[in-house]
């Protein structure tokens, strides 16, 4: 299925769309709840994913209660996960021939993450990406997070290209929500979500990876 309008620009999700990171952070804080004596089911789990911090904060308060410390819950959970991250840390597939094709087409491009921009420093940095997005959007530049659009609103300003001509990649709920409400075309790239009707209805395609995305854009560009 093309595209509705034509491509000016592409604004990337973060963790679970570039990198292979959704699967550690959900190891990592399931792990650590258990130690606690928390069982922490996956639906709950992936109901946070997307968020804030401040978000993921109140759904845990929430389900456990006012006296769950959440600050020592989640730095021991970060700790376990940064150390995954130093060996398990992986790029997702198609993201290096995706870029060569921004490139090739001239399209400029940012990130849009919940993510603070040490993390999003590091990833870039690990896999010599450092260079290729010409913003990052990051924890500490919008006033509200995922699912509101204002991360997706952010990016389009820092790229100077209006969001009705901008594409949006994402794998998560929250991340579609947002996109889709600040007027992209969304593309969801499921990682440990699989699309509803509700992401269908939201987004102008479902990609089973970046490789597809890489078709699509191709294709959207050629000649009619």
């Amino acid at each position: 299925m093309p595209l509705p309008r034509k491509v000016r620009a592409v604004v990337f999700d973060m963790d679970g769309l570039l990198f292979d990171t959704e699967a550690l952070y959900r190891d990592a804080v399931i792990a650590t709840a258990l130690e606690a004596g928390h069982d922490v089911p996956l639906d709950f789990y992936l109901s946070t994913v997307g968020t804030p911090l401040q978000g993921t904060r109140d759904a845990f308060v929430a389900r456990y209660g006012a006296g769950f410390d959440f600050d020592v819950f989640w730095t021991t959970a970060m700790q376990r996960y940064a150390t995954a991250v130093e060996t398990e840390l992986r790029l997702k597939a198609g993201v290096v021939e995706l870029l060569a094709l921004l490139d090739e087409l001239a399209l400029p491009r940012a990130i849009a993450t919940s993510s603070h921009h040490e993390h999003a420093r590091h990833h870039l940095w690990a896999f010599d990406l450092s260079g290729r997005f010409h913003a990052v959007i990051a924890h500490g530049d919008y006033a509200r997070g995922k699912p509101h659009p204002d991360p997706f609103l952010k990016a389009a300003e820092r790229l100077g290209v209006d969001p009705m001509h901008c594409l949006a990649l994402e794998d998560s709920y929250h991340g579609v929500r947002a996109a889709s409400s600040a007027g992209m075309m969304t593309v969801m790239v499921p990682d440990l979500m699989v699309a509803t009707p509700e992401m269908t209805r939201l987004c102008a395609h479902i990609a089973s990876d970046l490789h597809e995305v890489h078709g699509l854009m191709k294709a959207s560009r050629a000649p009619a």
